[in-house]
This record gives C-alpha cells, sequence and structure tokens, in this order.
C-alpha cells in the first residue's frame, strides 16, 4: 500500500542539549537509557532510545507499514566506541481507515549494543550522543527530532541500572527469537497472494497470531490474514502488495504469538521459496488477526469493468485540451498520407497506437516503480516536477516553431527529441502517439479516476493492463481511421490550405508552452520561470540556425551551444519546489486548506463539507474551479447551506494528499467530495456542473 506520510517526515534538527529531550509539540518524549550504570570495558552494554507517544499517538517499527516512518538513530561516539543497529521489538497493528501500520503505542525501547574496546582507559567518562528522528501519529503525523546525550563512566564490573530495569526486561522479552533448528519455513505466490508456512515448532498456546514481514512491498497489510493449523505447520495466506513486483529469495519476518493472558512472544522468520498451499477463506481460523480492518471495496471496480473505464477514459481524452495540440499533428499526418495505398494507413495507424499503449504502460511502470520504493505519487506526478515542466515547454515550443516554419526537422542535429513526433512514416506516427500520453497526463477524464486507482492497488501486471487500456482508449479514434477508410474519406483532401492549417495549429502548442510556463511560477517562482524563459530563447535560437538554408558548421556550432545553454538551465537549483513560490497551496478566496485533521473537526460540528482535490496543471480541475465552481448559483448554495469550503492542492507532491486520494480509490486530480451535514462522503463527477454541485450539497 501507500505510504502515507513518508515524504512529510523530514528532519527538523533540533538540538536539545541533556540527557533527555522533551518536545510536548511532537506528542512524543525521546531520552536515551542505559542498562547499567557504566560502559563495560572490553565488552558491550546495552542503551536504549526510549519513546514515549502521548495516548492515541504511535510511532513506528522498521517496517512502518502502509504509511509511516522507521525511527531513526545517528551516533556520534568517540573513536573505538561502536554502537550497533537498532533491535526491534515486537509490534503492534495500527489501523487506521483503510491502511494498517505497524508501531508501538506506548513507551518502547529501541535497544542498541554499545562497545568499547578491552584498551580504553579506566576511570574516564564516554559521552554517548546520537540524533534521534521518528514520526509520531494520530489521525495527523508529526516528525520529531532531538540530539540525545548519554554520558557514562567506563568500569571493568558493571551493575544494573534500577531506574530502568523492568523496562529493559520487558523489552527484551519482545525482541524476536530465533526458531528451533527443527523449524523449516517456505513460502510461495501466487494468484495475487503470499503464502507463509511455518513447520516443525510448538507455538505457545495462543489466542492471537500475526506475521509482520520486513520487507515493505510485499503484502497489502491491511488485507486481513487467513490461517489454519495443519498438522505439524501453520499456514497463512495475505494478498500481496500492489508495488509487489518479483519472486524475492527469501522472505525475513516476525511471527508474534499472543497467548491467552496476553503475554506476547516473537520469533524470527526466515523463509526460503517452497510449494505451499494457499489458506482458503472458508478454512480460515479465528485465531488469525493482523488487521482488523480490511480495504475498502467500494471503489474497487473489478478488472474487466476497470479496463472498459480506462478505455472510456483515454478516448474521452481526446477531446480535452491538453491532448488537442498534439492531435492537430496527427491529423496533419493522416491528411498527407490519404492517397496512400490501405496497408500504409493501417501501418501509421498501429504505429500511433503502439506509441500511446506502451507510453502509458511505460509511465505506469516507472509510478509503480517509484510508489513501491515509497514515494507517494499518482496520475500526472511528472507535472510535480518543475524540470519535466520546463523540458515539456522546450518541446512545445519547438514543435510551435516547427509548425510555422522556422525549422522543418530532418536529419540534422535536431534530429532528435521533439522532431520525432515530426517524422514521416511508422516512426513520426508512434512519436506522436508518445507525444500524445505525456501532454494528456495533466488531465483525468471522466471514467478515469476509478479506473486508475484500482490499477495501483492490484499487481503489477494488472496495472499495466488497465494503463494499456487507457492507451488503447486515446489511440482508438486513429486506429480506427486507420482501419475504416468510409471514416477516413469524411476527411477534407489535402491541398495548399494545410500549409496554412498547420501554421495556425502552432498557436495551441505556444499556448500550451504559456500555461506550463505558468504552472512553472507556481511550482518554483519568479526566478525560475525567467532562467526557464532564457532557455525558451537558446531552443528558438538553435531552431532558427539549425533551419536557415545556407547554414555552415558555424550555425551549426552556435546551435549546439545554444540547445547546451538550454539544457543547463534544467540543472538549476532554482528549478525545484519552491516553499515560497505563489502556488495554489494557499487556497483560493472563500476556502480553507484542506487537512484531514481539519476534515474531522468539521464532521463532528455537524458542517456540510465541500472539498476540491486539485493542481495548477490539472486542465479539468482549472475548467471546474472557473465554470461550475466560481458559478452564482453555486457560491449562492453555499453560502446559504453554510458550507465549508476546503481545497487539497497537489501541484506539488504531498504525501497525504496522495493518500487521501488513495482511500476513495482515485489515483489523480480531480476528485470532488461533498460531506452533507458531517455525513458520509460522497464522490462528485470529475466534469462539474453547477446543478451537480447545488444538488450535492442540499442532499
Amino acid at each position: 500500500m501507500i505510504r502515507f506520510f513518508v515524504l512529510l517526515a523530514s528532519a527538523l534538527g533540533l538540538s536539545l542539549g541533556a540527557a533527555a529531550a522533551d518536545a510536548p509539540e511532537e506528542h512524543a518524549k525521546a531520552e536515551l537509557i542505559a542498562e547499567t550504570t557504566a560502559l563495560l570495558r572490553g565488552g558491550d552494554t546495552t542503551v536504549a532510545l526510549m519513546l514515549t507517544p502521548e495516548p492515541g499517538w504511535h510511532t513506528y517499527w522498521i517496517n512502518p507499514g502502509d504509511s509511516g516512518l522507521a525511527t531513526k538513530l545517528e551516533w556520534s561516539l568517540p573513536d573505538g566506541i561502536s554502537a550497533g543497529p537498532i533491535q526491534w521489538p515486537a509490534p503492534h497493528p495500527a489501523p487506521l481507515g483503510d491502511l494498517t501500520n505497524y508501531g508501538y503505542d506506548s513507551e518502547t525501547l529501541h535497544l542498541v549494543t554499545v562497545s568499547v574496546p578491552a584498551n580504553w582507559p579506566l576511570n574516564t567518562s564516554v559521552r554517548l550522543k546520537a540524533k534521534a528522528k521518528w514520526l509520531v501519529c494520530k489521525d495527523v503525523c508529526i516528525p520529531g527530532a532531538a540530539t540525545l546525550e548519554l554520558t557514562l563512566p567506563v568500569a571493568d564490573t558493571v551493575q544494573l541500572d534500577d531506574r530502568h530495569l523492568a523496562r529493559f526486561e520487558r523489552d527484551r522479552a519482545l525482541l524476536p527469537q530465533v526458531l528451533p533448528a527443527t523449524a523449516q519455513a517456505e513460502f510461495a505466490i501466487a494468484d495475487g497472494q503470499f503464502s507463509l508456512a511455518v513447520k516443525g515448532t510448538q507455538w505457545p498456546a495462543a489466542k492471537h497470531m500475526a506475521f509482520f514481514p520486513l520487507a515493505g512491498d510485499l503484502v497489502n497489510h491491511a488485507a486481513a490474514q487467513r490461517l489454519v493449523h495443519d498438522g505439524d505447520a501453520w499456514r497463512l495466506t495475505q494478498a500481496l502488495s500492489a508495488y509487489h513486483v518479483a519472486t524475492p529469495k527469501i522472505v525475513e519476518g516476525v511471527w508474534v504469538v499472543t497467548t491467552p493472558d496476553n503475554v506476547r512472544h516473537a520469533y524470527t522468520v526466515s523463509a526460503t521459496p517452497g510449494v505451499v498451499a494457499a489458506v482458503q477463506a472458508e478454512h480460515s481460523q479465528a485465531i488469525a488477526s493482523v488487521a482488523a480492518s480490511k480495504v475498502s471495496t467500494a471503489n474497487d471496480p473489478g478488472l474487466l469493468l476497470a479496463m472498459l473505464l480506462a478505455l472510456l477514459g483515454g478516448l474521452i481524452l481526446n477531446l480535452m485540451p491538453c491532448v488537442f495540440p498534439v492531435l492537430s499533428l496527427k491529423a496533419l499526418a493522416m491528411l498527407k498520407a490519404q492517397d496512400g495505398s490501405t496497408g500504409t494507413q493501417r501501418a501509421q495507424a498501429l504505429a500511433y497506437t503502439a506509441g500511446a499503449v506502451l507510453s502509458c504502460v511505460a509511465a505506469a511502470g516507472v509510478l509503480l516503480a517509484l510508489r513501491a520504493g515509497g514515494e507517494a505519487l499518482g496520475w500526472g506526478f511528472q507535472l510535480q516536477s518543475p524540470v519535466f515542466i520546463a523540458v515539456l515547454a522546450y518541446l512545445m515550443l519547438a514543435l510551435g516553431l516547427s509548425m510555422s516554419g522556422v525549422a522543418e526537422f530532418g536529419g540534422s542535429l535536431m534530429n532528435a527529441g521533439s522532431s520525432l513526433a515530426q517524422k514521416q512514416g511508422l516512426s513520426g506516427s508512434f512519436f506522436t502517439g508518445v507525444l500524445a500520453v505525456v501532454v494528456a497526463s495533466p488531465c483525468t477524464a471522466p471514467f478515469m479516476g476509478s479506473a486508475l486507482g484500482y490499477a495501483v492497488t492490484q499487481p503489477v501486471g494488472i496495472a499495466l493492463a488497465i494503463f494499456a487500456a487507457l492507451g488503447l482508449g486515446l489511440a482508438l479514434p486513429f486506429l480506427a481511421l486507420g482501419f475504416m477508410p468510409a471514416l477516413a474519406r469524411l476527411l477534407p483532401r489535402p491541398g495548399a490550405w494545410m500549409l496554412t492549417f498547420k501554421q495556425v495549429m502552432a498557436f495551441p502548442l505556444y499556448l500550451t508552452a504559456a500555461w506550463l510556463l505558468w504552472v512553472l511560477t507556481r511550482q518554483a517562482g519568479a526566478d525560475a520561470l525567467g532562467l526557464v524563459l532564457v532557455g525558451c530563447v537558446a531552443v528558438a535560437f538553435a531552431l532558427w540556425l539549425a533551419g536557415r538554408p545556407s547554414r555552415g558548421w558555424l550555425s551549426l556550432a552556435f546551435a549546439v551551444l545554444a540547445l547546451v545553454a538550454a539544457a543547463a538551465v534544467l540543472a538549476s537549483p532554482f528549478l525545484k519546489p519552491s516553499a515560497t513560490a505563489d502556488h495554489a497551496g494557499t487556497p483560493r478566496e472563500g476556502h480553507e486548506p484542506w487537512s484531514a485533521a481539519r476534515v474531522a473537526a468539521l464532521r463532528a460540528e455537524g458542517k456540510t463539507i465541500f472539498v476540491d482535490f486539485t493542481a495548477d496543471w490539472c486542465i479539468t480541475c482549472k475548467v471546474n474551479e472557473r465554470g461550475a465552481l466560481a458559478s452564482d448559483a453555486v457560491r449562492q448554495a453555499f453560502a446559504r447551506e453554510g458550507v465549508v469550503s476546503l481545497v487539497a492542492d497537489w501541484t506539488k507532491s504531498d504525501p497525504a494528499i496522495t493518500e487521501a486520494l488513495a482511500t476513495f480509490g482515485r489515483n489523480g486530480v480531480p476528485l470532488y467530495l461533498v460531506y452533507p451535514k458531517g455525513g458520509e462522503p460522497r464522490v462528485l463527477p470529475q466534469v462539474l456542473t453547477p446543478g451537480i454541485v447545488v444538488d450535492a450539497i442540499k442532499h
């Protein structure tokens, strides 16, 4: 599942300069303690980071589950003294809506072994210093950090510290034990499920059992674990994670057994591939339970329906303004090809379709890989990168200048990038399909939202099939024209008018470049805009030089230098998301910024809430904002019904918003929600009318 608050957990770098650090605003207390009153010379001493969250809050295990961030320690120790890794007590599941995390909801010791060399001088003291970083969560998450110190003498004999003895005994008992040598653990992955069998062990009498994998991308943490006792083995089955890619060589984790008197025992499991039969739901025993909450299926359309919705969404994308500039390129190519053979027209239609489908699949692969690595991303994620926006602006400008006649791309040095979509033949058709997908990413058409939201919760093969259906829908009109000559005959005949049409079609490309530069300003600020405008001038200069009929080697050299200058702009530190940029994170007039905590508070007050998940680069969002949502009918209805309007701005990457979208089965914007009088949320269509919004808040 998706990592809910990973990117929110930035280190605060607090320097508290004492042995204990207490940050009440962070809802957790951190302290560095030792099991003994001194460090053992020539041996090991156990120290611990003691984290104590406030009631109702929790910190995280080494695998935080669907969201969160594992606690970290960065040591600064005298030369010769070393500290080992954190030893993690067995965690508890922490359900949060449709997510399940793994962590600790009470005082917990993160045990660490400190080693002192045998030649360390006696009668000296050693200052142990560590920077701790953690994330503490309830219905919101707050990152915390503290620099902690503990000074202890070095001795040949040490005594237990009575102040902390019970704490160390309690959490050491929760450290995973090694399974007996007679035990054998095997796993299998099939049909979207992970199955684990542990044989040859005698677990204590138990009322609950649970398996906590170390890998964050193996299982769907929120899915129920099905468990059965089969002879001398326990078998467990759980749904795979949507981000599972390849079968691992080994699966490691912790098996936790809770006895009837609530004593917990933890065991280290290291399983190798084998033959393990999946536990069927009807055979599962009630003892199995790691996650009480199951993933909501309210927005689960099923594979066939999801593919159909994706196909329809891709088809409708052709009507969206973000795709129109590129479609003009394909229309021109088809007009020129009318006198060609039927086979040629079909081949070009197939090449365009291949470009659209394969680029959709490639984009999905990148998206799934990044999400598996902990990034909270969704459809259109590349538009959250100022560098990508700048490259796309260059490309739109270059295509526009080509259509205006400044340069004709051919076999020269410009025969790359934007020239690919201008080529004749199959390669031109293929790369026009690729470009159509690239510029379509700011748009989310009707039907796309639930289809793509479903896709990213499924195994990789299913997800890629749904994205392929999206690409097929985008290419479908041109595919139909290529294979149905009767439709193609409806197109006007080629002629001199096409040159004028081609030049006119350059202006939508210029408008697209202008819009991209506006988005860039909102993300990275005016300095970034100025630099990219210089880069645009360099691109235009290079094209002008390359397009001159009498160009020589000097012109080409200057063209190369201009392109190098344009590329250098992309490496500027100004092309990073700016915290001070004027983007829509400042909500529109009459609206408040969205947060999960604000929604919860307003629902508790019984308020009717309208939530607008939007982004500056989302064309559909902007059309709705300047149309239906700006209408007098909607404004008057909001005032009359006392509606509180919240804006969740996704212009810059925001993991909390990504996760909120995922809970409603969506993977991109727009998404519109209405909570009538604090009740359950209703999802509105992606294309709004004033009547749709007014009716939703009345009922």
